[in-house]
């Protein structure tokens, strides 16, 4: 196959986390999500905790979720989007890679081989699966899902101009629900093989 990049972005609460986990495994290709954090803390002489000011918090062990960088300074917030970007288009110019949200769908789109994916569901289901997948009550999972939506969204404002969801930058859109996490990894992984074979 070629070099290529993948980049998943996703709502909160859809599984598409597990499921751009599960497509790195299949398709043999390393997967970036948190690691960008852990690496642009380690650039920049920083803990993690001081680039996601919240991750630690024992009074909400999600609110990491809410501030994908912290709640720190806009000119600190500044740095920290730019140092990621770097380690991002970094390791897309060295293999072929999935990277999880972070804006990589913007930062890599010109890219000759790359594709952008956004993971949805249902309100109801992103509930359940908070529920179930991970431990939150449903009023804490509709508050999380509120909250994280606003943040992400802001994010993207903030950084790239465009929504997450729009469609004029995402090449497929896909319910997580349809197929569960792993029938979702499986057709995604066959496309991007599809897509990429030499």
């Amino acid at each position: 196959m070629k070099q290529y990049s993948v980049s998943l972005s996703r709502q909160f609460g859809s599984l598409g986390r597990p499921i751009a986990k599960e497509m790195a495994e299949i398709l043999g290709v390393d997967y970036y999500d948190r690691e960008i954090v852990e690496k642009a803390a380690k650039k920049m002489n920083m803990s993690v905790g001081q680039i996601s000011q919240n991750e630690e918090s024992a009074r909400n062990p999600f609110g990491y979720m809410r501030f994908p960088l912290g709640r720190g300074t806009t000119e600190v917030q500044d740095k920290i989007f730019k140092v990621q970007r770097d380690i991002i288009l970094d390791i897309a110019r060295k293999e072929s890679c999935l990277i999880v949200g972070r804006c990589s769908d913007s930062i890599l789109e010109d890219f000759e081989n790359h594709f952008n994916i956004f993971v949805y569901a249902p309100y109801e289901a992103r509930v359940t699966n908070c529920v179930n997948q991970l431990g939150m009550t449903p009023k804490v999972a509709k508050k999380m899902i509120a909250e994280v939506d606003t943040a992400r969204d802001a994010y993207h404002m903030r950084y790239v101009k465009y929504l997450p969801a729009d469609m004029d930058h995402i090449d497929l859109m896909i319910n997580g629900e349809l197929l569960g996490v792993n029938g979702t990894a499986a057709f995604l992984s066959d496309l991007i093989k599809r897509k990429f074979a030499d």
